[in-house]
């Protein structure tokens, strides 16, 4: 394994420049962005500075021929982020060797990653000892943070599948791979009945946040089984109040399938294909079983989380996968029924952790607590909506409150938007990317009329 340079500054243009000229693929996609565009320069400048963050400031390519992928500004490597940061690439693989050889070099490291630990969210990019070293149980020098969060299981399938989809390449799809899946499926089957499992989790005093340790000696509170897949955390790394994460439990339901024809189709398992379908029938049954609730004003519902034992917690969370995020995890369209209602009291007061501000609004995070809004959540609302317009208002919303950095944070005041958590933050960079593809890709050709100084923002009823 080879050590990572961390990069403390934001790359200048030189830097952006070179992420650039290596890959032909994101240079025509660029210039093609550009052309589209060419009345909103501001969306393409802002688009080229956040498409391109990640390559130019958080990728490492090991020794080993592994590609090791920050955050941004913590030099540790998160299952989702990783692949979350590398979403916007996956369509231009297929025909750029060098950019496809990036994200086989990702799902070799995350492989890997998998076999050392299946339970740990971010990894070190050698075994420095680096992270929460104070966490109970000890972990592995090679582990950062050991929060076992159902996603983090559920992301390197969808990248996997979403490489082999675009390239057809089964070489980073090896015996190692075979066996991480093998290990992922094990370890989901283990967490839907977690009283059998040995995992815990506790963080010692003092905590940042109270959500940053597990209650009940550090098992979590009391789950019945449900079939569905206990998580200790969110993907937001807080601590659920309620074991059964719907967002996380929906995304396995659709990566398992995606699992099982991977077994079939690449690894000729049929065996295995069939536990892991019967695995995803047992979640989805309870899902419908347990998170679909009658909502006096908005009828049947979504919860966040459930327990199995009759609670329930209605909210949302910033981070994906989120209730929001629903139709983007391919688990719902955005016009069904259910989902139309979940989002229309996300997007509501009913919603404890949706905010309005004078010039924002969006979901945010008790990872950030107070009035703030994340820029995830604005890109996934657009992304996700039925509404071209809706989805142009988030972006000029999204271009208005970078507060002269030109990139996206994770969080920020709606009401003062210069008072901002994480400068660097590839995650949001690239999602931000995803909206104006996206928006690029409608039938309605944008016209935004980019505010040149920062104005109030057309607060859209909820």
């Amino acid at each position: 394994m080879g050590t990572f340079l961390l990069l403390l500054e934001f790359p200048h243009d030189d830097q952006r420049g070179t992420a650039v000229n290596t890959y032909p693929s994101i240079q025509k996609q660029i210039k093609t962005i550009h052309q589209q565009f060419a009345t909103n320069p501001e969306i393409a400048a802002a688009f080229e500075r956040c498409f391109t963050n990640t390559l130019a400031t958080s990728i490492q390519t090991m020794p080993d021929g592994t590609t090791f992928v920050i955050t941004g500004d913590i030099p540790a490597m998160w299952l989702r982020d990783s692949s979350a940061q590398v979403n916007p690439y996956l369509p231009l693989i297929a025909e750029d060797t060098a950019l496809r050889q990036v994200i086989a070099g990702l799902i070799k490291r995350q492989t890997a990653c998998l076999l050392l630990d299946p339970y740990a969210n971010a990894f070190n990019p050698e075994a420095n000892g680096h992270g929460h070293t104070a966490d109970q149980p000890r972990q592995s020098p090679w582990v950062w943070e050991r929060k076992f969060e159902l996603d983090s299981l559920c992301y390197p399938i969808r990248l996997a599948y979403a490489y082999w989809k675009n390239t057809g390449d089964t070489s980073p799809l090896n015996k190692d791979f075979y066996l991480a899946l093998e290990k992922i499926l094990e370890v989901m089957q283990l967490e839907q009945h977690h009283e059998h499992s040995t995992y815990s989790f506790e963080r010692p005093e003092p905590l940042l946040l109270p959500t940053d340790t597990l209650l009940n000696a550090g098992r979590g509170t009391p789950v019945a089984y449900t079939g569905m897949v206990w998580s200790g955390f969110r993907p937001s790394d807080d601590a659920c109040t309620y074991g059964y994460l719907i967002p996380s439990n929906m995304m396995a339901v659709v990566e398992l399938e995606h699992l099982a024809e991977m077994m079939t189709t690449i690894f000729s398992d049929p065996a295995l294909s069939a536990r892991a379908l019967q695995l995803r029938s047992e979640i989805e049954a309870g899902i419908n079983q347990h998170a679909i609730l009658e909502h006096p004003e908005f009828g049947k519902i979504y919860a966040y989380e459930v327990d199995g034992l009759g609670n329930a917690l209605i909210m949302d969370d910033a981070n994906i996968p989120s209730l929001l995020s629903i139709p983007y995890l391919g688990y719902r369209p955005n016009t069904d029924p259910i989902y139309q209602n979940t989002r229309r009291l996300l997007l509501s007061h009913h919603n404890p952790h949706y905010h309005v501000g004078r010039y924002a609004n969006g979901i945010s995070s008790p990872h950030t607590p107070g009035k703030r809004v994340w820029t995830l959540s604005m890109a996934m609302r657009g992304i996700t909506s039925t509404d071209p317009q809706e989805a142009q208002a988030m972006l000029e919303m999204l271009l208005s409150t970078t507060a002269g950095t030109g990139l996206m944070h994770e969080s920020f005041d709606p009401d003062h938007p210069e008072d901002f958590s994480r400068e660097w933050f590839g995650w949001a960079n690239g999602l931000f990317a995803e909206l104006v593809l996206h928006i690029a890709q409608l039938e309605a050709k944008p016209n935004l009329q980019i505010k040149e100084k920062l104005e109030p923002a057309l607060v859209m009823a909820d």
